[in-house]
């Protein structure tokens, strides 16, 4: 019986297709796609042992050292665990890494065993991720963006996660762009971000490409890089500049960098180790600006933050937290964004507060 194959691949993002990728964990970390879960043929050992063996003896002896680790009763536990994803999602399908000989042999034990007919992806992970990254050129050349920028604390993500088609790159990448914005999980790895991002864009196109509203960033965001194309289309649209007072600034920073991230460091980490733990890493932050402060201003700003965190470690305040934020975004963040700024003049359309920028771009999408 020929079992099917898929090789339209567009479909399976646009609607989130539950994917079951049989590859070893170690390749799914590597990369892999937000609709798919790691259910492999071959464990990580397992396929370190059969790659040595076709190394040396070439494909039939790794074939059958493959039959040989995959006993019964290990063969049976994985195709039960493929009947199970198969049943919950039974508009899925299945891949490994070239959709050769490892999803074959996947599609055609479930099939044997108990009668499913799942499709299998042609050219597996590899032609998926080819597909993803095409379309991120694509994207890059078709879309509409609209700049929002300003600077650190205007409130530029709140706005954005107030409108329609916007795209959340600082989200995507778990990272806020800033020497401070390391969340206390990992950023995820440059692949899924990019297959995430590629993801989404196809989504926007696929509503009709209207305006995109993104974030003004850097090429960089973390340790996380945004595609060349796609960052000079960003550089090269409309900007619009969100303004407010530097009070309004430090209550936007206290309540995303301090409260926000000392909830997301108890909720990993339990409230005794969550709170040592954001401390050590507003510090190692702070120290990460010391060259641009230099020694002096590195020390006092220093001083002041663990003054500040003393304090709201005794008695819960924030209020402490003031003094060394005002002060380092008007030495540091502050210079930078004016030199930044003055190179990008010619690009900016509009600015204002919140309510004024957010009347603006809902104008602007309408017209």
């Amino acid at each position: 019986m020929q079992l099917p194959l898929i090789e339209n691949f567009r479909p399976l993002f646009l609607q989130d297709v539950p994917l079951l990728d049989v590859r070893a964990p170690v390749e799914f970390a590597d990369g892999s796609f937000p609709c798919a879960s790691n259910l492999p043929l071959m464990n990580n050992d397992e396929r370190r042992k059969i790659g040595i063996r076709y190394k040396e003896a070439g494909q039939e002896a790794a074939i059958h050292l493959g039959n040989t680790l995959a006993t019964d009763e290990i063969k049976m536990q994985r195709i039960a665990a493929w009947k199970s994803f198969a049943d919950q999602h039974p508009d899925g399908a299945l891949y490994c890494f070239r959709g050769g000989m490892r999803s074959q042999i996947a599609q055609q034990w479930l099939f044997e065993h108990t009668g499913v007919t799942y499709p299998r992806i042609r050219g597996g992970y590899k032609a998926l991720r080819r597909f993803l990254i095409d379309e991120l050129e694509a994207s890059a050349n078709e879309i509409h963006p609209l700049v929002i920028g300003g600077r650190t604390g205007v409130g530029k993500t709140v706005l954005l996660r107030r409108m329609p088609n916007t795209l959340d790159l600082e989200e995507m990448a778990w990272h806020r762009g800033s020497a401070f914005g390391r969340h206390a999980t990992a950023q995820p790895t440059a692949i899924n971000f990019e297959n995430a991002l590629s993801i989404a864009l196809i989504k926007h196109r696929d509503r009709g490409n209207p305006p995109l509203i993104v974030e003004d960033e850097s090429n960089n965001i973390g340790a996380r890089h945004l595609p060349v194309n796609l960052f000079r289309r960003f550089r090269q649209s409309p900007l619009i500049i969100l303004e407010a007072t530097v009070e309004e600034r430090v209550e936007t920073i206290i309540q995303e960098y301090i409260v926000n991230d000392i909830e997301e460091y108890n909720d990993c980490f339990g409230p005794d180790d969550g709170f040592q733990k954001w401390a050590t890493h507003a510090l190692e932050s702070m120290d990460r600006v010391k060259r641009r402060l230099g020694s002096e201003g590195h020390g006092k700003l220093r001083t002041a933050l663990e003054t500040a965190i003393c304090i709201q470690k005794k008695d819960g305040t924030t209020e402490a937290h003031r003094l060394w934020i005002r002060e380092l975004h008007t030495s540091y963040y502050d210079p930078m964004y004016d030199y930044q700024m003055s190179k990008t003049w010619e690009r900016v359309v509009f600015r204002g507060n919140a309510e004024e920028v957010e009347k603006y771009i809902r104008g602007y999408q309408k017209a």
